[in-house]
């Protein structure tokens, strides 16, 4: 099946998480993505993982799992020879996607200005913590950094608790698939006008955009967001009950849904309660709520309460860990994992998550595994129209 960005070359100029998940995300829709790294050394997180043996062979679990499909070009940037390298690939390029603080590939050469006026139909894009202008601009920002500034860390834990942080890279993530829709939508434009366009993703800006409802009541309604750990704040019963095995999810957001939960658990008598009469009252009586529920609910395990509560339209579920939750018949049937081979001595084949959305009826896998340091340089080069002489006087030279 051919991929809906088939023909469009990335050159993914980024590290560790929010660009290369980006560049990732365009080579599962069919991008060719080149990854341009650092001679000798490469992305950060060919390093990182718990895995000792990966890390030693420069295929630690957090960069197999954004850069599977993609080839590696090494580059020193740093050099005369390595940039005119850099300014072919530009002019062959459809997107240039970094991630570096603003101004590095300023200072190297390649600002918008020189990249636009060199191919004016290039799409750039630039994915910083603070975007590339205001007065956090210049400053190093991590996930952790961006959740407690964006006020994420401050709306999640438990009520009585500290502000915690959300239990995975979640800024890293969403600064990634906004750059993706960013540079999908550039290229639509591109397509009708054949200009270039200058993309500024910042991840606070789209941490903040991403919290939905709790920034909402706070700007439309002046009301403070607050920690309501496994409870929805907009509803009630709607968060995680205790069972008589395991934690279900339940979110009875209206009437007809709250009548069918007493109806299930057999509590009726908690429809006619006062307490419980309204979806406000229900709010305001929380804890006496979950109580009344939680009591019911210890007849039966989780996994009895999700298929009875199905039945009548309820929207529930188990609470599982990580390897419950990638064992799902559901993720098994839509196919989201993917093996891929690492070529390594002591490790083959390895799963990878892919993408939630299907095209045509079909799942999207990466077309290849993850690209040893630098294993694409010399095919790229001869693409360029490099000779393999140049290719070894570059490589003489440390410019590759």
């Amino acid at each position: 099946m051919a991929g809906l960005l088939d023909g469009v070359r990335v050159l993914d100029v980024t590290t560790v998480l929010a660009g290369p998940f980006a560049a990732y995300q365009l080579g599962l829709f069919g991008a060719d993505v080149i990854k341009i790294e650092i001679p000798g050394a490469g992305d950060l997180a060919r390093e990182m993982g718990d895995d000792q043996y990966l890390k030693s062979e420069l295929m630690g679990a957090p960069f197999v799992a954004q850069n599977c499909g993609k080839r590696s070009i090494t580059i020193d940037l740093k050099s005369q020879r390595g940039k005119e390298i850099l300014g072919r690939l530009v002019d062959s390029a459809d997107v240039l996607l970094e991630n570096m603080r603003p101004g590095v590939l300023d200072r190297l050469g390649f600002s918008w200005a020189n990249l636009h006026e060199r191919n004016p139909a290039l799409i750039y894009c630039a994915v910083s913590g603070f975007g590339q202008t205001g007065p956090l601009a210049d400053r190093v920002a991590y996930d952790q950094i961006i959740q407690g500034l964006a006020g994420m860390a401050a709306i999640t834990g438990e009520p009585d608790g500290g502000p915690l942080r959300v239990g995975f890279p979640i800024c890293d993530t969403l600064g990634g698939y906004a750059a993706a829709m960013a540079i999908a939508a550039a290229l639509v434009r591109r397509g009708r006008d054949g200009m270039g366009t200058f993309l500024d993703v910042s991840m606070l800006e789209t941490a903040m955009t991403a919290m939905g409802w709790a920034v909402s009541e706070q700007l439309i309604s002046g009301r403070e967001a607050r920690r309501h750990g496994n409870h929805n704040a907009a509803s009630s019963p709607s968060g995680s009950f205790r069972t008589g095995d395991g934690l279900i999810n339940i979110a009875a957001n209206t009437q007809v849904q709250f009548e069918s939960v007493c109806r299930v658990v057999n509590r009726l008598d908690l429809v006619t309660d006062p307490r419980f009469a309204t979806r406000l009252d229900r709010k305001r009586h929380r804890a006496a709520l979950t109580a009344e529920l939680e009591s019911a609910l210890a007849a039966r395990s989780a996994v009895e309460w999700e298929a009875e509560l199905a039945k009548v339209s309820v929207p529930a579920g188990q609470v599982l860990d990580l390897a419950e939750a990638l064992n799902q018949e559901q993720i098994r049937s839509r196919e989201l994992l993917h093996d891929v081979d690492l070529g390594l001595a002591e490790r083959s084949v390895v799963a990878v998550v892919g993408t939630g959305v299907h095209v045509d009826g079909s799942s999207l896998a990466p077309r290849s595994g993850p690209p040893p340091l630098g294993h694409d340089t010399d095919a790229v080069l001869l693409e360029l129209g490099y000779s393999e002489r140049e290719i070894e006087e570059l490589r003489d030279a440390h410019a590759i």
